[in-house]
């Protein structure tokens, strides 16, 4: 039972870490050009700070993970929460992507409010199955609210 677990784990883990290092690639291309150049609130962490604090919150995102598919995907409540964790996982890409890649902070912006809107589903889904993992993506919840919070300044002082 126990192997399991950690199996799930590792793979979950491994599946956010992936995501992330893709996210990752249209980060660079325009992080030390485009990004650099804009106008960026006082409120701006320093540009070292976001590789750590995601790797922590990736892992986190796929410990959590692990633990809900642990508990059956064959449970409706488990299959319904792992789908609303695989729809923000998508959006979470999909907004590095459209904000660095296509360097689109408004368009980007729309992204993370629906990815905001998703990491509250997939919360409220994942403590159905187990309270534990849902906790584990409150410090997500409260990150992906402050780099929205940074997007759209980004967008309104440019």
């Amino acid at each position: 039972m126990k192997k399991r677990l950690i199996q799930k784990i590792i793979i979950c883990v491994f599946i956010c870490l992936l995501t992330g290092l893709f996210a990752s690639l249209a980060t660079q291309s325009s992080v030390e050009t485009w990004y650099a150049d804009l106008n960026k609130p006082n409120f701006t962490p320093p540009d070292w700070l976001f590789a750590p604090v995601w790797t922590v919150l990736y892992i986190l995102m796929g410990i959590a993970a692990g633990i809900v598919w642990s508990r059956g995907f064959y449970h409706k409540w488990v299959k319904t929460a792992m789908y609303h964790f695989a729809f923000q996982l998508i959006f979470n890409a999909m907004w590095s992507i459209v904000f660095f890649g296509f360097r689109q902070p408004l368009w980007a912006f729309l992204i993370i409010i629906t990815l905001l809107i998703l990491i509250a589903l997939t919360i409220k889904w994942f403590k159905v199955v187990n309270k534990q993992a849902a906790y584990l993506l409150i410090p997500y919840f409260i990150w992906v609210c402050f780099a929205a919070a940074l997007n759209f300044e980004v967008w309104r002082l440019n």
